[in-house]
């Protein structure tokens, strides 16, 4: 988890395009391709599972791609937390 709004239960992570297998970017290198397959194949399922955990200990996961603009990534993480964050009266 790269940022951890705990109050709202939000968890975020910034997955870079090669290393969690962008459908826009990702790409496959020809060297040594069955053991790249296997190695971003492996990244895939435990970014799964952990989408899985953390869901089932009442947390959202939010996944922002490295290539997306980061204002509106932040708007829509700030849209979530505001949500979701206990409002004090």
């Amino acid at each position: 988890m790269d940022i951890a709004f705990t109050r709202a239960r939000i968890a975020v992570f910034i997955d870079g395009c090669f290393w969690h297998v962008c459908p826009e970017h990702a790409t496959s290198p020809a060297a040594n391709s069955g053991w790249w397959a296997k190695k971003l194949s492996t990244n895939q399922e435990r970014d799964a599972a952990t989408n899985r955990h953390l869901a089932e200990l009442g947390w959202q996961v939010v996944r922002i791609w490295e290539h997306e603009d980061p204002i509106e990534a932040a708007a829509r993480i700030a849209a979530m937390v505001r949500l979701d964050s206990p409002r004090s009266e």
